[in-house]
């Protein structure tokens, strides 16, 4: 079955290491015209390492790795566009619909081509609360199943930081620090979690991922990179922010998946724009990064 869907698949083959990106935060992350223009920046930057970008998405129920222009141009600005996970995603394809990829999804897809490097901003987690609401994204059972160095700024703030990384290591997934000891907090470079693991360049992460699958192991391993410094929205200022958004979201009863969007939207109007500077700033951070190592990749020793 899944040797029939990949031949379906829209995937240009390149001799030039590829990159996966995902496409949600083209569909529903980022505001217009935010979205296509960080789009953009993402696989450009890709490009200026050296590697070669595959953004993820559904077209009209076909799976496609490496969109063309006019497709995330059609993803940025369709209203019509889910967001797929690993639940719905059989169900997209059925109904011919577009979709636009998670963390959990684009790590299907780039496991399944065969793409080791998958660059994202931050990966969900554990939500606050989550002993009532049970509310654990996908992401974490998915980087338990692919095989794809997964490069991003850390969880989302507004998660539960610390029950996320216990997850993490129930499930056997490395996190390791680029160029850092510490957790970063997505907006923020410190989160207060130090960190095991530490690796300062492309070559030590791709060493480390290629030894951690040849020990037959086959989770994902994180790569965890600090927004840039101009960029970062201190860990104290979010911190009061995040506080008064659940108080918000509780108080106009917001629940479920509506929860995420809701914080971010909030937390980016209340820093005056800064919080989404810092989004975009670390998703180029990310691309860059991801491209390098994947270009390390390239030039290891069979």
């Amino acid at each position: 079955m899944v040797e029939q869907l990949l031949s379906k698949i829209q995937n240009p083959k390149s001799e030039i290491p590829q990159v996966a990106l995902e496409s949600t935060v083209i569909a529903h992350g980022l505001p217009s015209p935010h979205n296509l223009e960080t789009a953009r920046a993402c696989e450009s930057a890709v490009r200026e390492s050296g590697a070669s970008p595959a953004t993820i998405g559904i077209i009209a129920g076909e799976p496609v790795i490496g969109l063309s222009e006019t497709q995330v141009q059609e993803i940025a600005s369709r209203t019509d566009v889910a967001k797929v996970n690993l639940a719905n995603l059989g169900a997209i394809i059925a109904q011919r619909r577009w979709g636009a990829t998670t963390v959990a999804s684009s790590l299907y897809f780039a496991a399944q081509a065969g793409i080791q490097v998958f660059a994202t901003g931050g990966i969900g987690g554990v939500h606050r609360g989550a002993a009532d609401s049970f509310d654990i994204s996908a992401d974490l059972t998915a980087l338990a199943r692919f095989p794809v160095v997964t490069v991003c700024a850390g969880a989302k703030a507004i998660l539960d930081l610390p029950k996320t990384m216990e997850v993490l290591e129930t499930l056997g997934v490395p996190v390791v620090g680029y160029q850092t000891d510490e957790l970063p907090a997505f907006y923020s470079r410190s989160s207060g979690w130090e960190l095991d693991l530490r690796a300062d360049s492309p070559a030590e992460i791709a060493a480390i991922a290629a030894e951690h699958w040849r020990l037959g192991f086959t989770t994902s391993v994180l790569v965890v990179a600090p927004v840039p410094v101009a960029d970062e929205v201190s860990a104290d200022e979010l911190r009061d922010e995040i506080e008064a958004a659940l108080i918000a979201a509780t108080k106009q009863n917001i629940t479920g998946k509506s929860v995420t969007p809701f914080l971010l939207s909030r937390v980016a109007a209340r820093t005056e724009g800064r919080a989404l500077r810092a989004n975009i700033a670390l998703l180029k951070n990310n691309a860059r990064i991801a491209g390098q190592i994947a270009v390390a990749f390239s030039k290891q020793e069979p």
